[in-house]
């Protein structure tokens, strides 16, 4: 009888040991499920604050804008080390692409209040916000450890840019871009000029910059893509009649401006309708030129 007793006692002990193992662990499953979510939504949100930051801008700026778009997401030690070097911190480069999110790819616990997280930064430009996709991917790994009890990115390694069959055509001497469709991956620019005039006498010029058909030739042209470059002033003139441009009865249209520059579409630019010019208008519909709004700061 003792000897039963004995049995079922030990049998019973060792019961009550497994229960608590088993919800010890699925206390701990638990946990480490909520402090994932915890450290994702850290990630994501921090993400979408990157195209906040202009890392190209005055240094009292980058260091304010840092501060006030990243303070409550990365360790003092990181933010101080990026506001010291902004170009070599993730942020807005241009004005197109933009970062516009942080895809997570995987997370992996790495110690007891730290995480390894990696993915990719996605880059938009207006094209992509309109239909989907990316311009520009990014390759990005960030370390997230708890700090006086809230979860921070504490150490951040940004990889190669990744090509994605976007094109974008940068130009840094009157500070635009414009997006392109995979199609037109070999495309030239010609520079030529546009003229104004009034009374039969030119009485201003300026650059007209022709994006070009990779398949344009002599014997088979395409339609360009024109761009008109106005000074501020310049353009001004023509709105107020100062000057025409062309016979067409109606002005240019604008494309988009910065601190210095107008940037236009010349009237009835397709009117011989050539080939490739339904395509051109498709491009043109998309908002494919983004400005660079720091362009004067930059110089």
């Amino acid at each position: 009888m003792k000897k039963t007793l004995l049995i079922a006692l030990i049998f019973l002990s060792l019961s009550v040991s497994l229960l608590g193992c088993v919800d010890g662990d699925k206390n701990e499953g638990q946990h480490s499920a909520i402090d994932e979510e915890a450290v994702a939504s850290l990630v994501e949100d921090f993400g979408s604050r990157l195209q906040m930051v202009s890392l190209q801008a005055p240094e009292d700026i980058v260091r304010k804008s840092m501060q006030e778009s990243y303070g409550d997401y990365v360790s003092p030690a990181l933010l101080t080390k990026w506001q010291s070097d902004p170009l070599n911190a993730p942020g807005r480069m241009l004005s197109s692409p933009w970062p516009d999110r942080i895809e997570i790819r995987t997370i992996a616990k790495s110690s007891e209040d730290a995480y390894e997280v990696t993915g990719e930064i996605i880059e938009i430009t207006s094209v992509e916000q309109a239909s989907g996709g990316a311009a520009a991917k990014r390759p990005i790994t960030l370390v997230v450890k708890k700090i006086a009890k809230r979860w921070r990115i504490d150490a951040v390694t940004l990889g190669a840019y990744e090509g994605t069959g976007a094109i974008v055509y940068e130009n840094s001497q009157y500070g635009f871009s414009f997006s392109l469709p995979e199609s037109w991956e070999g495309y030239v620019v010609v520079n030529d000029e546009w003229e104004g005039s009034k009374d039969g006498e030119t009485v201003e010029t300026g650059p007209l910059l022709l994006i070009r058909h990779p398949q344009w030739t002599a014997q088979d042209q395409r339609q360009d893509i024109p761009i008109m470059v106005f000074t501020l002033s310049q353009w001004n003139s023509l709105q107020q009649g100062e000057f025409h441009i062309g016979a067409a009865p109606v002005d240019p249209s604008e494309l988009g401006c910065n601190t210095g520059y107008v940037f236009v579409l010349p009237a009835r630019y397709n009117y011989a309708f050539p080939a490739g010019y339904e395509e051109v208008e498709n491009i043109l519909q998309s908002n494919p030129l983004q400005v660079n709004e720091n362009y004067l700061a930059d110089q």
